[in-house]
């Protein structure tokens, strides 16, 4: 084995649990982190003349490395189309006049998934089916004022998410 390969083989004994436990944080799926390490360790080995073996840059230069990995990796999803999960959706052509309508659907549908399972319950409960704050209470299992915060707190989080998507000012 050449030295390089040793030292490869050394950083990767080393830090890969921290590497791993880092990139993990930013990305749920965990064969995709996985691979989001070997692709830092793969960065790391391409310029191996920049590593400092002084205890803790090594590290540091390797997080830093993970970290444009995994955001590399979050630009390049943004600008992936995404597959529609629900058939009806692909099989139905719209007309013209409810095009807009339809992507204000989509939209909403996208700000609705970013917000907390908490949120986006309440959201569902009070805004989509209509349900009254004890109504709500009832079906979530949380008392009336947990829901009424909920509430509040949900709106704020879609108005701030909606900004985020540039649909609102």
């Amino acid at each position: 084995m050449s030295p390089d390969e040793q030292l490869m083989t050394a950083l990767y004994t080393e830090h890969y649990s921290v590497l791993i436990n880092f990139v993990s944080r930013y990305v749920s799926d965990r064969h995709k982190a996985e691979d989001l390490v070997q692709e830092t360790l793969l960065r790391a080995w391409k310029h191996i003349d920049h590593l400092d073996p002084e205890p803790g840059r090594t590290r540091s230069y390797l997080l830093t490395i993970a970290r444009n990995v995994v955001t590399n990796a979050w630009r390049a999803e943004q600008r992936r189309p995404r597959l529609v999960a629900d058939e009806n959706a692909v099989n139905s052509v719209p007309s013209a006049d409810n095009v807009d309508q339809m992507v204000e659907g989509w939209l909403v549908a996208e700000a609705l998934e970013r917000l907390s399972p908490e949120h986006r319950a309440v959201i569902q409960a009070m805004y989509y089916e209509g349900q009254s704050v004890a109504d709500a209470s009832r079906k979530l299992s949380v008392p009336e004022g947990t829901v009424k915060s909920r509430a509040y707190y949900a709106v704020r989080a879609l108005r701030t998410v909606f900004e985020e998507m540039g649909m609102l000012r």
